[in-house]
């Protein structure tokens, strides 16, 4: 199910042949910076340059007979490097090629998901602006609130995805290390400087200290990271999916010329994107908790993380790729219907307007359990009639002794609930 939901720069990452093409710069590097500190002839580092190569095909073939994908690669290099060859993964072990490519990859995927964020972002951000002050029902408990504005809706989703932005710089300097400090990090069979000039060229920072591995505390950190950026998503994905219901149809899904709801039904438009980006955060979530199980490993390592993370890495980067790209178009596409949305507010009848009123009854002296009462009177007189909750604290003796008419026609306006959007918009960066 996977690969129908790569683009080819996300998926270019993961292939044989991008994890080859790493492990085979960072040999020849590590041999020219052997070269550079006189560990071994500048000429071999020369002809390992010139003469490094591999046919994947042949590499394939070599494991089946070694059962090592690493010794089966460098049985093919040094076939095409002949005696020079000799110096290839000289004081290396596996995990030196395995973690700082693995590095190298989790650093473009990376810049892939940051770039994806930041296109999100503008989308939220330019559809928060044209809604900015139009009103709609605020709900807690899926329960009539307060009067808000969907821009003010779209401006917090904007604001959460500034912080998921954040997650995924954070999780990418946290994870942009390599190692090759041998085979359990002592850097016995090869100068440390071999690391750093190594490192250095490829962008990365040194691990301070690694045993035979990179320590997988870094790499659950990256797929928490993930993870929680997928919550993000399943969280405004559910949020318009319940905005879509029929009862309530504030904004809805884009539905195209030709697409159809359901086989037995022609009347339906579900949807359906909403529901399959909160299917695929599960998968996220699912895939951090196997990287946190791959952080306890026996002593200086053992190979239960390998298999886990050859499946995790690809995958969470692969869909969170598609959950990002794929959530800026339903926001960009959205239909958003400001009428619908005055419609369920006169639902309620303006029993939004009550805190405003007792709050108003305190300020004019009426003790505040007194004024709670008060309204909330109105307010279950008006849950069961017809009229508006106006209209009933008009009738109230003791609301009266405080508030005249026209001071409660007043409280019973928007103009109060929309009165700092512009400051909260500045907040966000809006």
């Amino acid at each position: 199910m996977i690969p129908r939901y790569t683009r080819p720069e996300m998926q270019a990452i993961w292939t044989d042949e991008a994890k080859l093409n790493h492990w085979l710069e960072i040999e020849v590097l590590a041999c020219e910076g052997m070269a550079k500190y006189g560990i071994i002839p500048k000429k071999d580092a020369v002809t390992i340059r010139k003469k490094a190569t591999y046919r994947i095909d042949q590499v394939n073939e070599n494991e089946k007979r070694t059962n090592h994908d690493v010794l089966a690669f460098l049985e093919e290099v040094a076939v095409h490097v002949g005696p020079s060859g000799r110096f290839i993964h000289r004081g290396l072990t596996s995990s030196d090629l395995l973690d700082t490519t693995l590095a190298l990859q989790l650093r473009t995927a990376s810049d892939l998901l940051i770039a994806d964020t930041k296109a999100l972002l503008k989308v939220i951000g330019k559809k928060a602006k044209k809604y900015q002050f139009v009103p709609m029902i605020g709900r807690s408990h899926g329960i009539h609130a307060e009067p808000i504005s969907y821009g003010l809706k779209l401006a917090l989703m904007y604001d959460e995805f500034k912080r998921a932005l954040a997650r995924l710089q954070t999780a990418r300097e946290e994870i942009n290390v390599g190692k090759l400090s041998g085979a359990v990090g002592t850097s016995a069979h090869l100068d440390p400087r071999i690391e750093q000039f190594v490192c250095h060229k490829l962008g990365l920072q040194v691990d301070p200290l690694s045993t035979q591995i990179v320590q997988r505390d870094r790499h659950a950190a990256y797929m928490n990271a993930i993870a929680v950026v997928g919550c993000s998503i399943d969280r405004w994905a559910t949020e318009f999916r319940h905005l879509q219901r029929t009862e309530v149809l504030e904004v809805e899904e884009y539905f195209a010329k030709g697409q159809k709801g359901s086989s037995a039904m022609p009347h339906k438009r579900n949807p359906i994107t909403g529901e399959k980006l909160s299917g695929l955060a599960r998968l996220l979530r699912g895939n951090a908790l196997a990287a946190m199980e791959n952080v306890a490993l026996w002593h200086e390592r053992d190979i239960s993380h390998s298999s886990v993370e050859r499946v995790i890495f690809p995958d969470s980067t692969i869909l969170l790729d598609y959950m990002l790209q794929t959530l800026s178009k339903l926001v960009d596409n959205q239909i958003v219907y400001p009428e619908n949305m005055q419609r369920n507010m006169d639902l309620s009848k303006g029993l939004y307007y009550s805190q405003s009123v007792m709050l108003a009854l305190t300020d004019a002296g009426m003790r505040r359990r007194d004024a709670y009462e008060a309204v909330q009177s109105c307010a279950m007189a008006c849950w069961r009639g017809d009229r508006q909750l106006g209209e009933y604290l008009k009738e109230s003796e003791a609301i009266g002794k405080y508030l005249s008419p026209k001071q409660l026609d007043e409280l019973c306006s928007t103009k109060r609930h929309f009165q700092h959007i512009k400051r909260k918009f500045k907040q966000v960066g809006l």
